[in-house]
């Protein structure tokens, strides 16, 4: 008898085989067929996600940023304003007073930050020893901007990838934290609202075709369930994608992949390759994007896989994600 293991809430294969074989069956709708990071309902966008993340502070954040910018984010990618947020708050007894106020506090700033308004919410408590401290969920309703359409439909061989910053940020921190791996201070998790960005983004080019905000499974997962939606290819460069050092330190140590590791504030973006140098220009010019780089492009290729132009000039397949890296970063 099959059984739910952590792998199956880590953003990678054994998280889209549940999909395909549980959720889908059971749901499926013109809405949800399109498996993007929210739906599209008319002229409004809504997305849900809840947060686990342990430890629930972390450098950079904690548990209540990392859920306001996490369905912040989601609206955003789909080409929307984000607008109302509900939060749900599950505390187990005996959770910190002085906590839970630094946790709403650090929602609220990044809600004002983020422009959006948190509307309505529900709080439960569980005994002792039965939610590792607090879960949050947050649910987000944002307005479709008018003439963007963020879709796979329109992913075409030749357009150029992109991504905001530097990857595996977040993922890296979470488990230095966790295992008590000393790391630079310099080195912090990514979480942080992209709405602005993508605004600006969109200003410069409506014809945007993709975006996603590559969390759990990395710009991998991101990636793979992106070429196998549009039936195209997809090839990386290697020696473009940004990558910290203290993040590859901990990879080679460790033997993990960066293309692998979640993210909580980089986004990835599929653009006309004519729009992509001045879309680049607009994200390096804005706080979060400054480290942005054309990372690759769409090609003919090997339809519905990934490839990595490697620094020594082979090519390797990026397949999708399998197991769980680092369980429970978000």
């Amino acid at each position: 008898m099959k059984k739910i293991t952590l792998a199956h809430g880590a953003g990678g294969k054994f998280s889209s085989d549940l999909i395909q074989e549980i959720i889908l069956p059971a749901f499926d709708n013109e809405y949800l067929h399109e498996l993007h990071d929210g739906a599209k309902l008319g002229k409004i966008a809504m997305t849900t996600d809840s947060y686990v993340v342990r430890p629930i502070f972390f450098r950079g954040g904690n548990i209540g940023k990392l859920a306001v910018c996490g369905t912040v984010n989601d609206l955003a990618v789909c080409g929307a304003v984000p607008k109302f947020l509900s939060a749900g708050v599950i505390l187990e007894e005996g959770f910190d007073f002085d906590d839970l106020k630094k946790i709403v506090q650090s929602m609220k700033m990044v809600a004002e930050e983020a422009g959006v308004k948190i509307v309505t919410g529900d709080t439960k408590v569980v005994e002792k020893g039965k939610a590792d401290g607090i879960f949050i969920n947050t649910a987000g309703i944002g307005e479709l901007i008018e003439g963007v359409e963020i879709s796979a439909k329109k992913i075409q061989a030749g357009m150029k990838i992109l991504i905001s910053g530097t990857v595996g940020d977040h993922a890296t921190t979470i488990l230095a934290e966790r295992h008590g791996l000393e790391i630079p201070q310099t080195l912090q998790s990514d979480c942080a609202p992209l709405n602005n960005l993508i605004f600006e983004m969109l200003a410069a080019e409506k014809n945007i075709a993709m975006l996603r905000d590559a969390t759990r499974g990395g710009i991998a997962a991101v990636l793979n369930e992106i070429a196998s939606q549009a039936g195209v290819g997809i090839l990386l460069e290697e020696e473009k994608i940004p990558v910290r050092e203290e993040v590859r330190g901990v990879c080679d140590i460790l033997g993990f992949d960066f293309l692998e590791l979640a993210n909580e504030g980089k986004i990835i973006a599929i653009v006309p390759a004519e729009s992509a140098e001045k879309i680049l220009s607009v994200m390096q010019k804005n706080i979060y994007g400054k480290n942005s780089a054309i990372i690759g492009e769409v090609t003919e290729k090997f339809s519905g896989k990934v490839g990595l132009q490697t620094v020594i000039g082979g090519i390797r397949i990026v397949d999708m994600p399998v197991g769980n890296l680092v369980p429970r970063i978000c």
